[in-house]
């Protein structure tokens, strides 16, 4: 929901996994298509696994989990394809005790940035913008996320904060389904190249907003998959 200077609002069907970073989904030959994870897909790139590169994103932060378990919620790569809106881990100290939440962002230019998040009880916590997401939106303001762990429903949502305008809204709801062959196969056939079609709908609606006059901002000079706060 954009709410100035155009009012704007859009939804999006779809659907992400919730997995263990350490017991990642495999799936049978005939699956592996719809749906794989690859380290390539995140942080920088290039870590042998999605924990060792969250792993090497904490330790920077003087975070250690001491093997504490992690739950992603994220999109897969399906059919060759993956683009990851938002990525949130929830991660655990050895106790089972939320430690911290990391939410990973990504942009349609191929860049990446990472936010570590203190949230409150209600998995709520405030961090200023520091990543060029919208061409509508420059880099300045605060983001209040709200993500708390998923249960039987998911319920998170991202609010940029500017002063002196309304803010943006994004919102993710979800219902938790089990992973299991058929529901896959179904899911699959209802939301066919599901991650592209999330890229190409924000691309889409960009387009829409340019077309109605919405000023664009300047890209800053281009930001590393490094780029971490």
């Amino acid at each position: 929901m954009r709410r100035a200077p155009l009012r704007y609002a859009l939804r999006h069907r779809t659907y992400l996994w919730l997995v263990d970073l350490d017991h990642l989904p495999v799936l049978p030959r005939f699956f592996r298509p719809l749906a794989r994870f690859s380290a390539a897909d995140h942080f920088l790139g290039r870590a042998p696994s999605i924990r060792a590169a969250l792993d090497g994103f904490l330790d920077e932060h003087g975070i250690d989990l001491h093997g504490g378990r992690v739950l992603m919620l994220a999109h897969a790569r399906m059919f060759g394809h993956v683009f990851n809106p938002l990525t949130v881990y929830w991660c655990h100290g050895p106790d089972g005790a939320l430690r911290c939440v990391v939410a990973e962002v990504h942009n349609t230019y191929g860049q990446r940035h990472a936010y570590l998040l203190h949230t409150d009880a209600a998995g709520t916590a405030a961090v200023a913008k520091d990543f060029y997401v919208s061409p509508f939106y420059p880099v300045h303001g605060c983001y209040e996320m709200r993500l708390p762990l998923p249960g039987e429903r998911l319920r998170l949502s991202v609010q940029l904060q500017r002063p002196g305008s309304p803010p943006f809204t994004a919102a993710v709801q979800g219902t938790r389904r089990a992973a299991t062959a058929p529901a896959l196969l179904r899911l699959a056939l209802r939301h066919p190249w599901s991650t592209l079609k999330v890229s190409a709908a924000i691309r889409f609606h960009g387009i829409r907003l340019l077309l109605r006059g919405l000023p664009v901002q300047p890209r800053p000079g281009r930001r590393t998959p490094e780029s971490t706060s």
